[in-house]
């Protein structure tokens, strides 16, 4: 079986499994941390599309599809808050503005390359398209093996689980149809919806919005249905706090490693919010960076009763949309081009090239017949119903295991990925969205980035360490 090739090198080899900004950033930290201590390293950075430094969030073209947190949040190197500003120049007169997608991942890429080009000629990155369908164990030479769909495979000292959030499936049977679309951000997938038949997106969170803006633009727009069972929107960006605001204080941070239930907690940020009329982000964005800690101190029970009945409410609060986003929805939404409306999908039938999609709302039931039903309902909620053939290996093997919630993989503290007894890999890592089990926020830059220079600085210390026992490494 052929393997990949890369340029030599008296170093580890570290595969990343997935080219979004979670590798990406694993990447750029990887290659800088290694700068520094002069050390040796190789990694290959492996994207299922070949749309490395981009993934499924910054690989849109629309321009109208814009970042959901301000600039002055967005940099990818941890400990350089103004990086992506510095980057932007003139794109950004300050940290509050939303820049288009497209240019964040230009941005990406282009910090990638600059850490490559740091890094070398110790260090280098190879780009592979493909998708991996397997790890083995590797009994010669390096430990771990890595199986790609082509049949290629890559040897490895370290792989790093960085396949972003699992995709989705719609919560209901449907035909077989080109006319169903249940990957929108697949590549070239929305481009036939783009005749102006209706459309049906199920879902109403940030996946809709963006659909929605996409399909409704163009020479033909199309008039849209959106559903989900609560039909909620997430809310708008009101810009920055104002000055001069106390601090968030919650009597649940004042024990940090004592246990917090759901329901007293929910009290608490109640009462804050009450103390700050008007003012409720500034109590969701202060109370973000605890949000990992407190998921930590919560017991099982509290946590699948926030999923069950929480976490959507918390969702349209936390991740927001930027205002000119609100009010292109709010304009579609006036001329009825858009309309957003809770229930469920019952039925989904297929007749002469149109669907006939079957709505339960409150004791009714509503018929529609469009042209195209787009799957907007985000992340997959459920990892062990992924359809993602090295999950499922990983878990058949033993490698890796679900979180107890299902959210994610299982995994330690510092990102070690758990095998099925539970002990702690030494060769398997993850960060971003698999880790959401483990921490729950954990799907956005600010936490990734953080994570990602985590891990590299452990990576490349550990490495140090085995390869040169007694050094001050």
């Amino acid at each position: 079986m052929p393997g990949v090739s890369a340029p030599e090198s008296r170093g580890p080899v570290v595969a990343i499994i997935g080219g979004g900004a979670s590798g990406t950033l694993a990447a750029v930290h990887l290659l800088r941390s290694a700068a520094a201590r002069q050390y040796s390293l190789r990694i290959t950075l492996i994207d299922r599309y070949g749309r490395h430094g981009l993934g499924q969030a910054y690989a849109t073209t629309h321009p109208d599809h814009l970042l959901n947190a301000p600039a002055g949040q967005m940099s990818a190197l941890a400990g350089d808050p103004d990086h992506l500003i510095r980057w932007a120049g003139p794109e950004v007169t300050d940290g509050t503005g939303f820049l288009p997608r497209q240019l964040y991942g230009r941005y990406l890429r282009d910090t990638l390359s600059a850490a490559e080009r740091h890094a070398q000629p110790l260090s280098w990155v190879t780009r592979v398209t493909s998708d991996v369908v397997a790890v083995r164990r590797n009994s010669d030479g390096r430990p771990l093996r890595l199986v790609l769909a082509d049949g290629r495979r890559i040897d490895a000292d370290i792989a790093v689980l960085a396949t972003g959030s699992p995709a989705p499936a719609l919560p209901f049977p449907v035909p077989r149809s080109p006319r169903i679309i249940a990957d929108p951000w697949a590549p070239g997938a929305l481009d036939a919806a783009a005749d102006g038949s209706p459309v049906m997106i199920v879902g109403t969170g940030l996946t809709m919005i963006d659909v929605a803006v996409a399909v409704t633009s163009g020479s033909r727009p199309a008039t849209v249905h959106a559903v989900s069972r609560h039909g909620l929107l997430p809310r708008t960006h009101r810009g920055p706090p104002p000055a001069g605001g106390s601090p968030l204080w919650l009597p649940a941070l004042a024990d940090p490693a004592g246990p917090v239930s759901l329901g007293e907690l929910m009290w608490q940020v109640r009462c804050a919010t009450a103390g700050r009329p008007g003012n409720w982000q500034q109590v969701m964005d202060a109370l973000r960076p605890f949000v990992p800690g407190l998921w930590q101190r919560m017991p099982d029970r509290d946590k699948r009763l926030f999923l069950r009945h929480v976490a959507r409410y918390w969702e349209v609060h936390r991740h927001r949309v930027p205002p000119a986003t609100a009010s292109r929805i709010t304009a579609l939404r006036g001329t009825g081009q858009l309309s957003v409306r809770p229930g469920q999908v019952t039925a989904v039938d297929e007749q002469a090239g149109q669907l006939r999609v079957r709505v339960s709302q409150g004791s009714g039931t509503v018929e529609h017949t469009v042209g195209w039903l787009i799957n907007g309902t985000g992340a997959a909620t459920d990892i062990t119903a992924a359809a993602d053939p090295l999950l499922g290996d990983l878990f058949a093997r033993g490698l890796a295991r679900p979180d107890p919630l299902g959210l994610g993989i299982d995994a330690s503290t510092d990102g070690s990925v758990l095998d099925a007894s539970g002990t702690p890999s030494s060769t398997l890592c993850t960060l971003g969205p698999p880790l959401r089990g483990l921490w729950y926020e954990t799907t956005a830059i600010p936490e990734i980035r953080e994570q990602a220079a985590a891990l590299a600085g452990r990576l490349i210390a550990g490495r140090q360490a085995c390869e040169h026992p007694g050094s001050a490494a």
